[in-house]
This record gives C-alpha cells, structure tokens and sequence, in this order.
C-alpha cells in the first residue's frame, strides 16, 4: 500500500508501507495519526529547509497542543516521506529557514 498526496510545489509524494512502519515503530504515539501526517505534507503551516535537502512540513494539531512535523524528499518528478514525529520544541524548528508559510 503506497499513499500519494500532493505537497505545496504541485509534486507528488509517497508514503509506502515500509515508511509508515517505520513511522510506528519509532513513534507508536502517531499510529492512529497516519492521516493528520498526510494532511501535514498537504496542507503545512509552514516548510522548512532541512539540513540534507530534506524538507520539513510543520503543523499545529491543535487537539494536542503539539506540533507535528513531517520530513519528505523531492525529487525531479515525485517525492516521498522520510518521517514524522510531534513535538513541542518550537524553538529549534524557528531556527531553521522557511521556505514557505501560510499568510495568516
């Protein structure tokens, strides 16, 4: 099973069974939140530059008052999701670069 949603560039992005796995095991506490993690990719506060030209697409859930953070790859003509994680660390993501915010 391989999930595709479109992130903000118009690219299409992946994530295989494999990833979501991966997702699970290292963060149990997002195993119900496969789609919030899609809406994540979708539909962003904002993205940030990673450090290994990997992107990050934050959003506030508000239910939890926690921030999740889903890091993906583009490619030339698709892309695919690394992981995901929440946090409430806000102030380390504000250190990174934004390549793209929602206007509020």
């Amino acid at each position: 099973m391989t999930l595709i949603v479109t992130a903000k560039s118009g690219l299409s992005i992946r994530l295989t069974e494999e990833r979501w796995q991966h997702i699970k095991e290292g963060h149990p506490e997002l195993a119900e939140l496969q789609s919030e993690v899609l809406k994540t990719i979708e539909d962003p506060d904002r993205i940030l530059a990673g450090n290994q030209n990997e992107l990050l697409a934050v959003k506030l859930l508000k239910t939890s008052n926690k921030y999740l953070v889903a890091i993906y790859k583009e490619l030339d003509n698709d892309g695919f999701i690394i992981t995901a994680y929440l946090t409430r660390r806000i102030n380390s993501l504000n250190k990174m670069e934004i390549l793209w915010s929602k206007q509020r």
